[in-house]
């Protein structure tokens, strides 16, 4: 079946929009600028005031649902289901995984490659896997496993083509190359924890995605907003990129933006994108298929890869390539989107059938009309 204007909008929209987040937070990173002391240019290395934009960008979701609610209301019969009543607070542990997973991967973003980083998020879905049958009583299918064990053959291929390019990119030490590409391992561990969470606490209740989305948009967004004035004391060495070396310099950040401009448009590119890229994932979802949005989140990837080699921002890699056609196998054995080719196969069509034993639309908790917020996150 062919799709409408709308639906091509929204795939386009979510394309677009999720490769601008990724990439206007690397964009950011890499201007050089004065602070707020008289000394030489250095670059923007402020993750947490990064992540309290893209905390702003999920917290203007909840604005969305409100007024779509208004919206809703003017129609002789309304369509847009409220969901029932809860308590906020439920989203207060996710929001706080979220919140921690993201200003590790906006670290991590300073010491590698846009395109790494988003590849290596795939390792969501291993950690994903093992926490749903460990604490939800899942069974994974067996092309889950299949999914899990082939993406974990591609993670290795992307840390080895970072090994390699370390070696030969001069702009970037070897060490923070590896360092980065564990700390955004580590950031899916948190990630997987908090869709755990939300599949366990939240989900069981009717709550509208926008309106998920928001909620813990608005905890994340006030509780780092209020961690940035103890952060802006707590001594950490080298580990921080500024001035007076602390966890996150605020003011420094500010100081720099007025120096350089161009880095204000790169935090509101990535405020903004989040926010139209949550509720583009929520609508194609919605109008088209969570397969369909699990496959416009690979091509993602390969739009961040592309757009960086054409800006020079990294250098070309096979292993890099090969590394992204495993992981994309990997994710698409694990949400099934094998099932649709071997069906259209006479002799491997009860294959298909087989496969969905257990698994279901939401069985893999990335094909829910919950958008990966953290973009990432």
């Amino acid at each position: 079946m062919a799709w409408t204007k709308y639906q091509l909008f929204l795939a386009g929209l979510m394309l677009t929009t999720g490769s601008i987040n990724t990439l206007s937070a690397k964009w950011a990173d890499m201007f050089n600028a004065k602070g707020c002391q008289e000394e030489p240019e250095r670059p923007f290395s402020h993750p947490f005031l990064q992540a309290v934009g893209m905390f702003l960008g999920e917290f203007c979701c909840l604005a969305a649902f409100y007024i779509l609610i208004c919206h809703d209301k003017r129609r002789p019969e309304p369509r847009v289901n409220r969901g029932q009543s809860f308590n906020p607070f439920l989203f207060l542990p996710p929001a706080m995984c979220d919140m921690t997973a993201t200003s590790i991967m906006y670290v991590a973003l300073n010491m590698t490659s846009a395109s790494s980083f988003q590849m290596l998020r795939g390792a969501v879905i291993i950690f994903t896997g093992l926490l749903s049958v460990a604490f939800l009583g899942r069974r994974l299918a067996p092309n889950q496993w299949i999914g899990i064990f082939i993406t974990i053959l591609g993670l290795v291929i992307v840390g080895l083509a970072d090994f390699v390019s370390g070696n030969k990119d001069g702009s970037r030490k070897l060490s923070d190359v590896i360092t980065g590409d564990l700390l955004i391992i580590m950031a899916q561990i948190i990630v997987s924890v908090q869709m755990v969470l939300e599949e366990k606490f939240v989900y069981t209740h009717d709550v509208h995605p926008l309106r998920a989305v928001g909620t813990e948009g608005f905890f994340g967004f006030f509780v780092l907003s209020l961690l940035l004035i103890p952060m802006y004391f707590i001594p950490v060495g080298n580990f921080a990129n500024n001035p007076r070396h602390v966890l996150e310099d605020a003011l420094d950040a500010f100081c720099q933006i007025g120096h350089q401009p161009l880095i204000l448009l790169a935090l509101l590119g990535n405020t903004v994108s989040i926010a139209f890229f949550n509720f583009a994932g929520i609508s194609v979802t919605k109008e088209i298929s969570a397969t369909t949005r699990m496959v416009l989140d690979s091509l993602r990837t390969l739009v961040i890869w592309v757009v960086s080699l054409a800006l020079g921002w990294e250098q070309f890699h096979g292993l890099q390539v090969l590394g992204f056609l495993v992981l994309l196998v990997g994710t698409a054995l694990y949400n099934g989107l094998h099932r649709p080719l071997l069906a259209r196969i006479p002799c491997c069509a009860r294959f298909a059938n087989e496969d969905e034993g257990g698994s279901g639309e939401r069985e893999g908790l990335l094909n829910d009309g919950r958008v990966q917020t953290g973009d990432n996150s």
